[in-house]
């Protein structure tokens, strides 16, 4: 749903804006491929990479997925709306600001799950109670595998079967502040080759802020089957949702009496969206020889979303009298993603030494359409159609050289063609003759190939030391609402169009893993160089591409078992994001802080009875969206705490979660004006909240 929406331009009105350890004379020990996991596993040779475990999911603090992903280290997360679920939340990996929903690629069990509007992943679709583990890889490397928008890197989140959550049945209760309430079921079964597992949850939230109201239910089911030799699943999700938008609030009172000052207070007392979404994905395994496995899978995603936005300046003083809320907005978009993707995955020998080869084709269609109304009943202004279609061939290779040195090497060949219309009706169009160019953006079809490449390596030094380097060339295509938003009809330098050059970017990255007793570290440094990087530019209402623009950083993470009881963690990560070319030279990309970090302690106070974990989150000050030119003021450096206790006894369980422990007033995302220095708005996120939940399994 997602409505940082191309309604960006509309919201910016109300301020919306393998491990291979085998001798040589063996097989390669990679970690196995499965039709219900990852690609790869635990991540790609040569890249940094972290897994969140199920059991770190329970015993986190974290309300939704976007928070638990945040305590990663070097994963900055920006809330818009501040609600219970992640809804509108953004996670951005190495620093990609308001555009890191574009640059992150989220899996679900190994396969895209990201869509060709702005919003892309929906992360609160998934049930917390439904995960198995995620897995994070960081830099654009995966985009071999899995193709374009990896340029931060990738997500997979791979949710549980019957055989991670063995036959049982469990029911849970969760009651919070600002009537927050939920209920989750979770139910699995296997008879024989047969597997099946059902995750459900159910949402009701008034919201820390007026017209934040949420009501969301998602559910997830895996049917599994495996025999001698082969292997299949059906997986079906289904989400819906609807959530009320309160956008941002000022801090001077230059247009609206309220203000910052009244933080639970909404501008857009009326703005509201919708989403329904299905997703079927099926596959099955043929396994020919140990080793050697042949995946054929493919599925059908279709979304529905509705959003309306009003316009509020009727009048001198701002009301909630819904008379005063004159229609400015209904979208209205439907959106069918079909695929198909076969893959080999396959231990051979090569030139006497053990190799694991994953090689395949992509195949995923597309099909967009969007009709942009004043208001429901009408006639639609505009109605665009935007169709992509993709195929490529990829392969990636690990070779064991020696006992302790891996090499990877791989590439992704990929054809992308795009067509486009827009049917603009003018006699409905309350702008019709203000224009300074043709609102109609005209047909546009295009084709192009693309290309991806990636060299790893792995080099065991001793059993506690690793040193790992890699470098790539990725790639990420304009997704439909940026192609919608191409151009500001208001503008004569700036004339309708689906025109945008494809994004590239050349990364190298290199460090350490050390794993000592009870001692883990892991730290690496990169650098990325970008061209044609996408950027929505809200004073103009429009999508460009950038000048050259470049990221580096150097991100560490470390873990230690202090006692069998008491484990500590913590990780800290400088991001550098500039532009390197054009009007901008030397200036901080927008919602990117430089520094950020991360704490806590996990403590088993007595067994499983009574366990505690403690979780900070700290980031440093960042430039508000749209100050490109680095003089409005910066979004505020900040740190929050979060505890929860817990603990289980038979087959009940049950825990209390206080966030924002010391009732820390902040926002981490705003939007500074383009006219007026000084001023600008702000998305202010709840203070200390709290959350209880006791639930059984059977």
């Amino acid at each position: 749903m997602g409505m940082k929406l191309r309604a960006a331009g509309v919201l910016a009105l109300t301020g919306l804006f393998g491990q291979a350890a085998a001798a040589q004379d063996t097989p390669i020990t990679l970690p196995q491929i499965n039709v219900t996991s990852s690609r790869v596993g635990e991540g790609i040779t040569g890249a940094s990479s972290t897994v969140i475990t199920a059991e770190q999911i329970e015993r986190s603090p974290a309300q939704n997925l976007p928070d638990i992903l945040g305590q990663a280290t070097g994963i900055q997360v920006m809330h818009v709306i501040g609600g219970p679920t992640g809804t509108q939340d953004m996670v951005d990996l190495r620093g990609f600001g308001a555009f890191a929903q574009s640059n992150v690629l989220i899996l679900l069990n190994g396969r895209r799950f990201q869509d060709l509007d702005l919003q892309g992943f929906d992360f609160s679709t998934i049930p917390l109670n439904s995960i198995e583990r995620v897995e994070i890889t960081r830099g654009n490397s995966g985009t071999v595998l899995y193709g374009d928008g990896a340029i931060g890197g990738v997500i997979n989140i791979v949710t549980k079967t019957a055989a991670t959550a063995p036959e049982t049945a469990r029911v849970e209760a969760l009651a919070g502040s600002y009537g927050y309430e939920e209920g989750r079921v979770s139910l699995s079964r296997s008879s024989g080759p047969w597997s099946l597992s059902v995750f459900n949850n159910g949402v009701l939230s008034s919201g820390y802020r007026q017209n934040s109201k949420l009501t969301q239910g998602n559910i997830i089911s895996n049917l599994n089957y495996n025999v001698d030799g082969w292997a299949g699943y059906v997986n079906v999700g289904v989400d819906g949702q609807h959530q009320g938008f309160p956008a941002g609030l000022p801090n001077l009172p230059l247009v609206y009496p309220i203000t910052l000052a009244e933080p639970r207070a909404t501008v857009t007392p009326f703005d509201w969206g919708s989403k329904k979404d299905f997703n079927f994905t099926a596959g099955v395994t043929r396994t020919f020889a140990p080793g050697v496995d042949l995946i054929v899978d493919g599925g059908v995603r279709r979304k529905f979303q509705r959003a309306e936005f009003f316009n509020y300046f009727n009048t001198p003083t701002f009301t909630f009298d819904p008379s005063s809320a004159i229609p400015a907005n209904y979208i209205n978009t439907g959106m069918t993603t079909s695929s198909l993707t076969p893959r080999l995955n396959a231990a051979h020998q090569l030139f006497g030494v053990p190799n694991r080869l994953l090689t395949g084709v992509d195949l995923y269609n597309t099909q967009y359409g969007s009709d942009r109304y004043l208001a429901p009943g009408l006639l639609p202004i505009h109605e665009y159609n935007i169709s992509q279609a993709t195929a490529a061939y990829y392969a990636m290779n690990t070779t064991s050289v020696l006992p302790n040195f891996d090499v990877s090497y791989g590439g992704r060949i990929q054809r992308n063609m795009i067509k486009a219309e827009d049917i603009y009706d003018a006699g409905v169009d309350p702008n019709a003759g203000f224009y300074a160019s043709n609102p109609q953006a005209p047909p546009f079809n295009a084709k192009e190939w693309q290309y991806a490449a990636h060299v790893g390596v792995d080099y065991r030094a001793t059993d506690w030391l690793t040193l790992f380097a890699r470098g790539a060339r990725a790639f990420r295509l304009p997704n439909a609402d940026e192609r919608v938003g191409a151009g500001n009809p208001f503008n004569v330098n700036l004339p309708a169009s689906f025109d945008l050059k494809t994004q590239t970017s050349h990364d190298v990255e290199g460090g350490v893993r050390v794993h000592q007793g009870r001692f883990d570290f892991e730290s690496s440094v990169y650098r990325m160089d970008l061209k044609n990087e996408i950027h929505f530019i809200p004073a103009l209402f429009v999508d460009v591409n950038l000048d050259p623009t470049r990221r580096k950083g150097w991100e560490n993470n470390a873990s230690y078992q202090l006692t069998d009881d008491v484990k500590l963690r913590g990780g800290v990560a400088y991001t550098r994001a500039v532009f390197v070319a054009g009007p901008f030279t030397g200036n901080d990309i927008p919602l990117v802080s430089r520094w950020s970090g991360n704490g806590g302690v996990v403590w088993n106070i007595w067994q499983k009875f009574l366990v505690a974990d403690v979780t900070a989150r700290i980031w440093g000050e960042r430039r508000m969206d749209n100050d490109q030119a680095n003089i409005q003021p910066q979004i505020p450096a900040n740190a929050t705490v979060d505890a929860k206790l817990g603990g289980e006894y038979g087959h009940f369980f049950w825990s209390a979660t206080v966030q924002n422990l010391f009732d820390v007033k902040y926002f981490d995302y705003a939007i500074a004006s383009a006219t007026t220095l000084g001023y600008y708005t702000g998305y202010p996120q709840p203070g200390r909240t709290y959350l209880l939940r006791a639930g059984a399994s059977f």
